[in-house]
Order: structure tokens, then C-alpha cells, then sequence
């Protein structure tokens, strides 16, 4: 196993239990480690600090054990044990309501680097490290152990991830990494109950694994506000806010998303919960395009668009992009309206986010007042030392 020596004091954040380590606190390797390769951390003085993935990048180490642990099939299916046993005291994994929720969340879990989303038997594997890529074989025993006959199948959709790796592009930039496949079984899509609502849950087409659960507790917002109220639903994908505001009483909901696959999920959700597609519009168009042409008003508006910064080094276009956005639905919204607003970019902190939110109201004129604060899901645990896993800011606003 490599082992990795870490410059005088840059043991400080590891000993806090930080499961970043970045190559400017590298000292130096006994021999240069490969992507994905499992590698052990000292200090200068060569104390033992953790066990990780190699990684080609500004980020150089993920850690999964600040012990010096036998790292076997037994020790992986043992934290995807621990992952299901936490999913378990969540009420998930047995609820006659929803079953659906994410099994595995990265640094949350101690796995950096994974990601699992459970879909009614349908296990989704997503890969963002060639070292836990190569694990899928291990995760997958692990799942069949877990789950057992309800086990349907489990698809490995992490071509795109591992697309986008400093290694990958350094070495492969005209092909695939892998290619998306099942691992176990096969099924195409199916279908999922959330709080008793019911969606179509495509995840070979689909974005991300297929369905965005980290908004699950989220879209009871949508569900307890919506009553008599029209509602805009802005980057809709397929359409879940949708569904809960039906389900809560709205009189009218308009879904919009620039995906023609996406308003074809809407709609089918819509109509598979009972609703009339008719009544309702999905509409494929570009969500600015329809805000600045259209002059229809609402009671309540929903705004998840896709993260706008990626990186850090573009988070001032990005903060740009959600004023004008957030302003734009603000003048939407009929007097004493809401809006429900999120932000899914890990590089813009939620106080930025609040900034952002600030500029767009003092560019509307409007009174508005602050009323809930959103995160992700209980099912994406952030590990106390490592607050960058919440990247879901969110935020309920009432405008006079």
C-alpha cells in the first residue's frame, strides 16, 4: 500500500476528522500512486492519520478510515450495512409509503466517492472515483446480502461521473471510462411511491440516478401551501413539486423544463396520480423564455433550477445568474405569493445563496419575508466534519 507523508501541520484538519486531504499538504509518496488506489496517510513524523482513495486533483486523498483497518470485502459491506441500518431508524426501508431514498451519500456514509439510490428494489450505483468504481462487484454482493429477494436489480450509471475525473481527462478524453450497465438484473425504469405519491422513476435516461430525492421532505412545502393557489413550477424535471401541490389542493399548476423527456415524465406523474394533464400544462420551453415573455401571475412558485456553479471559480456568474432568476420569479408572484427557492451548487454557500436572494428582492421593490429554511433529506447525512456534503441551501420567502 502507498504511503502518503503529509507536510509539518498539515495533519491538523485529518485529526479533525476532515476526509479531504489536498495535494498542497502533500510532503511526499514512497511511490507515485494511480488513481483510485488505496493509500495510507502519515504525519511528518510518520504517525498513522487515515486510510483513502488516491485521487488525481487539487483534492488528492478521500479518506474512509481514520483507523488502521483491514480494507477487505467484509470491511465495504460492513459501511454499506451501516449506511442501510441508518436508513433503517430513518423509517425507509420498510414504509408502506415511500420506498425510495438514497442508500448511500458519499462522506456522509464514509464511502466519498459513492453513491447509491434505492428505487422500490432497484439499486443505483453512481461512482465518482475510479477507486470506488472498482468496488461496484463488492457493493453489489453487499446489496444482494441486504435486501435479498427484494433485490430486483442494480444498474451501474457512472460513465458520466468518472467522465469528468482530473484522471479521465488527463488520459481519456475521446471515450467512455465505463459504460452504464446492470451489475445484477434488469429493469429498465419503474415506478416508486414518495409519501404516497406514485412517479415514474427512469434512471438509464434520467438525470442524475433518476429522481432528485434529496428534496423528498422539501416538497411537503409544496403539498401544505398549495391549497386554492396557482402554482409555477420552474425546472420542473418530472415534475414532483407538481404532484404535491396537486395533491395539496391547488387549483392550478403549471409545470415548465426545457427537457421534452422530462415534461413527458411530468405529465405521465401527473396523470398516474390522478390528475387531468389537460388542466394542468407541462410545458417543454426554456425556463427564461417563458418568464420573460409570459405575464401570467401566481400564488406560489417553485424554482430548483440545476446547479449554476460547478467549481468555485465560477461562482460569481453563478451568483449572477440566481438574482436574476430569483427576481424574475418574484414578480411572478401575486401579492402575499410564495416561493419556494433552491440551490444545488456545493460551491455557493447558503449565506450566499441569502445574499443572492437579498439582491433580487431589492431589485423587485417588494416586500419580502423570510419563512423556512430547506436542506437535503435526512437520507443525505452531512458529517459534522465535513459541512461542504450540504449542498442543498433552500428557502420558503412570502412576498407582499
Amino acid at each position: 500500500m502507498v504511503q502518503i507523508f503529509l507536510k509539518p501541520g498539515k495533519e491538523a484538519a485529518v485529526k479533525r476528522y476532515h476526509p479531504w486531504i489536498f495535494s498542497g499538504a502533500i510532503q511526499s509518496m514512497d511511490v507515485p500512486p494511480s488513481d483510485g488506489d488505496i493509500v495510507t496517510v502519515l504525519s511528518s513524523k510518520k504517525e498513522f492519520l487515515a486510510l483513502g482513495h488516491y485521487f488525481t486533483g487539487s483534492i488528492a486523498v478521500k479518506i474512509f478510515s481514520f483507523q488502521d483497518v483491514k480494507v477487505n470485502d467484509a470491511f465495504w459491506k460492513s459501511k454499506l450495512h451501516n449506511a442501510f441500518l441508518l436508513r433503517k431508524r430513518l423509517d425507509l426501508t420498510d414504509n408502506p409509503l415511500t420506498n425510495a431514498y438514497r442508500l448511500v451519500f458519499s462522506e456522509g456514509d464514509g464511502l466519498p466517492g459513492l453513491i447509491i439510490d434505492f428505487y422500490n428494489g432497484v439499486a443505483v450505483i453512481q461512482s465518482h472515483s475510479g477507486g470506488m468504481h472498482a468496488l461496484a462487484p463488492v457493493f453489489t454482493e453487499g446489496l444482494k446480502e441486504i435486501y435479498g429477494n427484494h433485490l430486483k436489480a442494480v444498474y451501474d450509471k457512472s460513465s458520466e461521473t468518472l467522465a469528468r475525473s482530473h484522471n479521465y481527462k488527463a488520459t481519456k478524453p475521446s471515450g467512455h471510462l465505463s459504460t452504464d450497465q446492470y451489475l445484477f438484473g434488469s429493469s429498465q425504469s419503474g415506478n416508486i411511491l414518495e409519501a404516497g405519491n406514485a412517479f415514474i422513476v427512469d434512471w438509464e435516461r434520467g438525470q442524475k440516478t433518476g429522481f432528485f430525492l434529496d428534496q423528498r421532505n422539501n416538497r411537503l412545502f409544496s403539498n401544505v401551501f398549495a391549497r386554492d393557489k396557482r402554482v409555477l413550477n420552474l425546472f420542473c424535471y418530472s415534475g414532483a413539486f407538481s404532484v404535491y401541490a396537486l395533491k395539496g389542493g391547488a387549483k392550478f399548476v403549471c409545470s415548465i423544463d426545457s427537457s421534452k423527456p422530462a415534461i413527458e415524465w411530468t405529465e405521465e406523474n401527473i396523470r398516474i396520480n390522478g390528475f387531468d394533464t389537460q388542466a394542468h400544462p407541462s410545458l417543454n420551453m426554456d425556463v427564461k423564455k417563458y418568464l420573460n415573455e409570459s405575464e401570467d401571475k401566481f400564488d406560489m412558485v417553485i424554482l430548483d433550477p440545476p446547479a449554476f456553479a460547478k467549481s468555485h471559480t465560477i461562482t460569481n456568474n453563478a451568483l449572477h445568474a440566481y438574482i436574476h432568476v430569483n427576481a424574475a420569479a418574484i414578480r411572478k408572484l401575486s401579492p402575499g405569493g410564495i416561493l419556494l427557492t433552491f440551490s444545488c451548487s456545493q460551491a455557493i454557500s447558503r449565506d450566499m445563496f441569502l445574499s443572492a436572494i437579498l439582491s433580487a428582492s431589492l431589485e423587485t421593490g417588494r416586500n419580502v419575508r423570510l419563512l423556512h429554511h430547506l436542506s437535503q433529506a435526512p437520507d443525505h447525512p452531512v458529517s459534522i466534519y465535513h459541512p461542504e456534503s450540504s449542498y442543498l441551501k433552500g428557502f420558503v420567502l412570502t412576498v407582499d
